[in-house]
């Protein structure tokens, strides 16, 4: 954004401040009600628009409580979807029940992906898709996909991923800035997970910084990994990349962030001669693909490269270049000992049968000593696990 726009939207930016306040007020006084489900929850969230990797944790946190054997459910508003004031029902935790169109495209994506691990509804009212979830399957943990503002819905855990690319922006609220909430909203954090750390400089500084932000909430770093291509048809069988990498090839995508897409390629080796961002959300048409397959050839394209997410939405279009789909997953980095006790700890909660809410609101939210006395009881536990570390906090 350039500045003389960036100094017109700023005026805006400061009302948008004062609702959010107002708002947030409301429910610090008990004006607006909170609303608790009988079943813990962990809200994934950010503080800025945009893709900051929420999508690959929110699939990794419903793995690792299905492992447990827990009976897991993500929420999500179904961002992009057709309709969005119905409740759709993506999947029920074994198969997938709606199209892209209907259930939102990343909501698609997490249920394709976690086939007989976690169901999936797509609802803007969280809350009641939570109790039903409860009443019709027992669900036992939810997932709260971008969750950080939904203040009615009460959680035990709020996890905020940070971009390490681009963590705040100018530092302006919206529609100045990227921010949608103040930094100081970052107080509310129970725990923070800095993605891209690969790619981003000056790390040790955006930690202190958010170090003193959260005061003192466990921070992790991240990184994206390319885990495979597949068939842009929806083939499951795994390629091999060697092939793909010695060619010339595009890229495109429609996410929030896809300079971070295009940089992992170009870590990855793949020789890039053509890229296209289109907006979040798009919704893919014929012309769309054929105006980029034009330009690819024109460029020298061989095959061309597109996020999961995008690919759920390309299976109606044809292509005559090869398309293949990225995969990518996370994977946490533990720098230290105690954060590395932290997290354990949080799996350690939510696998006990006799976790309650009341222990999490405790112990997490208001990271109380109860916390501290936790934390270095199972530093000691740690300390005899070191090689299952990176074992348990990765996901594969």
């Amino acid at each position: 954004m350039n500045p003389s726009m960036t100094a017109a939207l700023t005026p805006l930016s400061g009302l948008y401040g004062v609702a959010g306040r107002a708002r947030r007020a409301l429910y610090d006084r008990g004006l607006l009600r909170v609303h608790n489900v009988s079943s813990p929850v962990i809200s994934v969230g950010n503080i800025t628009v945009g893709g900051t990797g929420k999508t690959p944790l929110v699939a990794w946190i419903a793995k690792v409580l299905a492992r447990e054997g827990r009976r897991v459910c993500i929420l999500t508003r179904g961002y992009g979807r057709l309709d969005s004031h119905d409740r759709v029902i993506v999947s029920d935790g074994n198969e997938v029940l709606a199209s892209p169109e209907r259930a939102g495209d990343e909501a698609y994506l997490l249920a394709e992906e976690l086939k007989r691990c976690a169901a999936v509804i797509s609802d803007a009212d969280r809350v009641a898709a939570a109790r039903w979830a409860v009443e019709n399957w027992n669900t036992d943990v939810f997932v709260l996909d971008d969750g950080f503002q939904n203040l009615r819905l009460a959680r035990n855990l709020d996890i905020v991923t940070i971009d390490a690319t681009n963590p705040w922006g100018n530092r302006k609220l919206l529609p100045a800035g990227i921010l949608r909430e103040p930094l100081s909203a970052l107080t509310r954090a129970d725990c923070i997970v800095v993605t891209r750390a690969d790619d981003a400089q000056q790390l040790d500084e955006l930690e202190n910084e958010l170090a003193r932000l959260s005061k003192g909430a466990p921070v992790f770093r991240s990184r994206m990994n390319l885990a495979r291509l597949r068939r842009a048809s929806g083939n499951e069988t795994s390629l091999g990349t060697d092939e793909v990498k010695r060619s010339s090839v595009a890229a495109f995508c429609g996410i929030g962030n896809p300079e971070s897409f295009f940089a992992l390629l170009k870590r990855e080796s793949y020789q890039l001669c053509y890229t296209r961002a289109l907006r979040d959300h798009h919704r893919y048409v014929q012309s769309d693909l054929d105006q980029i397959e034009r330009e690819s050839v024109s460029s020298g394209a061989q095959a061309l490269l597109t996020t999961a997410k995008d690919e759920v939405k390309l299976r109606s279009i044809f292509l005559d270049l090869p398309c293949y789909a990225v995969d990518i997953e996370i994977e946490l980095e533990v720098r230290r000992q105690s954060e590395a006790a932290t997290a354990l700890w949080i799996r350690a909660e939510f696998s006990n049968d006799k976790f309650k809410e009341s222990a999490v609101a405790t112990s997490l939210c208001r990271r109380t000593p109860i916390l501290l006395r936790r934390r270095r009881r199972l530093l000691r536990y740690c300390l005899h696990s070191r090689r299952s570390l990176r074992r348990r906090l990765t996901l594969y």
